[in-house]
């Protein structure tokens, strides 16, 4: 198993992971524009040189950033692959100079183990008026929003 940079071949596998959990409703869905879009945002774990994991850390503001698209093979669920990524992430942050990371989730339990506790969307603003804006789920949104600082 190995955590890396994601590259553009694993633009391909990461948009199927990705959209098979938003496929489900437990994310949304994410274009493989987007992907290409962002690709240098991501982090992927890659176990038999097949991608079984992938999650994007995105700077939205001098002291913030994201966690997005957290996604795991079900097949390799229980190996801490989603611990290990989001992990990864903080260290990306930290080594960007970021004090805070937040996420929007419908799993918040997840984040909760991880330090993380839930925000007013007020504290996210500009997320809601970037990213939130555009989502065909705005304003119904059901995911929760969570915070941690590093």
């Amino acid at each position: 198993m190995t955590i890396r940079k994601a590259r553009v071949q694993d633009a391909p596998s990461m948009h199927k992971l990705i959209n098979s959990y938003a496929d489900k409703k437990l994310m949304l869905s994410k274009a493989l524009s987007e992907i290409y879009d962002h690709l240098s945002d991501f982090f992927v774990v890659e176990e038999n040189k097949k991608i079984v994991g992938c999650c994007g850390l995105h700077v939205t503001w001098e002291d913030l950033a994201e966690i997005r698209s957290l996604a795991v093979d079900t097949k390799t669920k229980g190996k801490g692959y989603g611990v290990k990524l989001m992990k990864t992430c903080h260290k990306e942050a930290k080594k960007l100079g970021v004090k805070n990371v937040f996420a929007l989730t419908l799993i918040p339990e997840f984040f909760k183990k991880l330090g993380y506790h839930e925000v007013s969307r007020d504290k996210l603003p500009h997320k809601v008026w970037t990213d939130c804006i555009k989502c065909p789920i705005f304003p119904d949104c059901n995911e929760v929003p969570l915070m941690k600082q590093l």
